[in-house]
């Protein structure tokens, strides 16, 4: 059995056939009433495949759930993958439950865990005054900052004033946020506390942890070793020569067009919105958010910043000013799977985490953005998915896919759409960058500046910012000036500026180094701008000035939030 009950819901009539109206449900776009009132008709369309797997549904499940147990004893014994077994272990009996709960009620785990939860937790903090609560929300919050940050040893050419320092970031990147507020009054300190402490909960076990630091590799290591397939169809275009020089146009776009491919067919088999519905739930609970902010920021760190609103895309139009801006946040604070490779494959060659880093920063800001834009942009009205969770997809596609291996062509042919605006996104704003540094620089002779560009001027406008993040004081600059070609170009250029750095005598540090890759990590800059409002505004035509007005404050705030998760990182290396 499912573990979260599902709710159909007609988008083309506007009509909702309330079955399940719970806290927390799940709605799937259903059947209009024509198609519903021809049972026969249905049962018809049902093929022999399906129709076999109900009949023989026990015996697959048990099948399958007996042989992923059988692979997991035989992995553990084995001395080869012994050293792997945590993430083994939780590989394989995720799946494993997944089976179970087929046939398990939910109500076994439920009640138990709903009844103590209950009985020990929600009704003795709720017995307290607001404020009480609110203190005592603060007073975790401080704690676990100040024991991430003080609580463990000191690492190699690290001290804890620099520690101390990435703490004073913290605060004021915070305390920024609330001053430039525009309803301080109607902030939900509850969403900001819990997304801020989630924050550092991930920070603590990813990098101060066995588990979480084998999960996360593991993770990175899957990634990069899945998309690295995709040189495979490359060596048909190009030689083998041509994929060693890892260009940008072979390697990196032949990597997207492969990824977006196998996510499209994995929305068809129903896979990704399994997984992002219980994301989603979980951002859901802990965060107090509307069903549709949870699904856009569960899904932005895996399908990418306009994909992520297609889920949505019924209930853009109808989004509150407070839930557009956190939609925009997410988007600008993470990076998407699909251009994971590049990173990836790029930093892990100057540090053995780098590519942990990579999957982590996305992770961590999550919680992060939503607790930054409702801050920013605190809910006045009542949103319209306030209390479920809500998913669609097969109704924004004109011409749905007929079975797997067309969703993964039809995949295949988005990606080229995405590769190309990908390629002339770079290419553009390089040139264009290119010519107003060349008139910077014409301009600069003239009062004996030699090299006067975009990123030298913003580079001492971020020398504040970056000290902020607990950098070591020679590397401050070098940094700063990455961090602006981030802002004004893109994380792609910012990214191959690092790797050159790196390969250079002057390398940065191991913790100039690994903050820096957590900062970079996220779609905030010009392109991703104008990207966010196009995109969003098409979705979304009346509510197109309110996308233009908080466009540039929600980048801004997906800006910050990268780099606010370096800083926690900056804490605990």
């Amino acid at each position: 059995m499912d573990p979260l009950s599902y709710e159909a819901r007609s988008l083309s009539t506007g009509l909702t056939r309330k079955t399940s109206r719970s806290s927390g449900s799940i709605e799937k776009p259903g059947k209009d009433s024509t198609e519903a009132s021809h049972p026969a008709h249905d049962q018809e369309e049902v093929s022999g495949s399906a129709l076999f797997y109900q009949r023989f549904r026990p015996f697959i499940l048990a099948g399958s759930a007996a042989v992923i147990i059988g692979w997991w004893i035989s992995a553990t014994v084995l001395k080869a993958t012994r050293h792997r077994w945590i993430v083994q272990t939780l590989f394989a009996w995720f799946f494993v439950l997944v089976i179970a709960f087929r046939f398990i009620p939910n109500s076994v785990i439920s009640k138990p865990v709903g009844t103590i939860w209950e009985s020990y937790v929600q009704d003795p903090l709720m017995k307290l005054p607001y404020y009480s609560r609110l203190a005592l929300g603060w007073l975790c919050l401080l704690g676990i900052v100040f024991g991430s940050a003080f609580g463990f040893p000191l690492e190699e050419n690290t001290n804890y004033g620099d520690r101390a320092i990435s703490v004073l970031g913290l605060f004021i990147f915070q305390c920024s946020f609330y001053l430039s507020g525009t309803r301080k009054k109607r902030i939900a300190w509850h969403t900001v506390i819990v997304g801020l402490f989630l924050q550092q909960v991930i920070a603590l076990f990813v990098l101060k942890t066995g588990a979480g630091f084998s999960m996360f590799r593991w993770i990175a290591t899957l990634a990069a070793d899945f998309l690295d397939q995709s040189k495979a169809g490359a060596l048909f275009f190009f030689d083998i020569d041509t994929i060693n020089k890892g260009w940008f146009f072979v390697n990196t776009l032949a990597a997207i067009i492969f990824f977006i491919a196998f996510v499209q067919m994995m929305y068809y088999l129903g896979v990704m919105q399994w997984l992002i519905a219980r994301f989603a739930w979980l951002f859901f609970k802990l965060l107090d958010i509307s069903g549709a902010e949870a699904v856009v920021a569960a899904s932005s760190p895996w399908i990418g910043q306009g994909e992520s609103a297609c889920l949505v895309k019924p209930y853009v139009d109808l989004m509150t000013e407070s839930e557009i801006h956190l939609t925009m946040t997410s988007g600008f604070s993470c990076i998407s799977g699909s251009v994971m490779t590049f990173y990836i494959s790029g930093v892990a060659q100057y540090l053995l985490e780098g590519a942990q880093n990579i999957v982590t920063s996305s992770v961590m800001s999550i919680p992060a953005s939503i607790a930054i834009s409702k801050m920013r942009y605190p809910e006045l009205d009542e949103p319209l998915t306030k209390g479920r969770i809500v998913i669609d997809r097969g109704s924004a596609e004109k011409h749905p896919p007929a079975n797997v291996l067309h969703a993964f062509s039809q995949g295949a042919v988005f990606g080229l759409v995405v590769a190309g605006q990908i390629l002339t996104n770079v290419l553009t704003v390089l040139s264009l960058v290119a010519a107003i540094n060349g008139l910077l620089t014409w301009i600069g002779h003239g009062f004996g500046i030699h090299a006067l560009t975009l990123q030298l001027i913003l580079g001492y406008v971020f020398y504040p910012i970056t000290f902020l993040l607990g950098v070591p004081r020679d590397e401050i600059l070098r940094i700063s000036r990455i961090l602006a070609t981030k802002l004004i170009e893109n994380e792609f250029v910012a990214y191959k500026e690092l790797m050159a750095l790196q390969a250079t005598s002057d390398a940065l540090s191991q913790r100039g180094f690994t903050i820096a890759t957590y900062a970079l990590c996220g779609f905030a800059n010009l392109g991703s701008l104008g990207i966010q409002i196009g995109v969003l505004s098409a979705m979304a035509p009346s509510k197109a000035k309110i996308i233009s007005r908080v466009a540039l404050s929600a980048m801004i705030c997906g800006f910050i939030s990268t780099l606010q998760t370096a800083g926690i990182a900056g804490m605990l290396v």
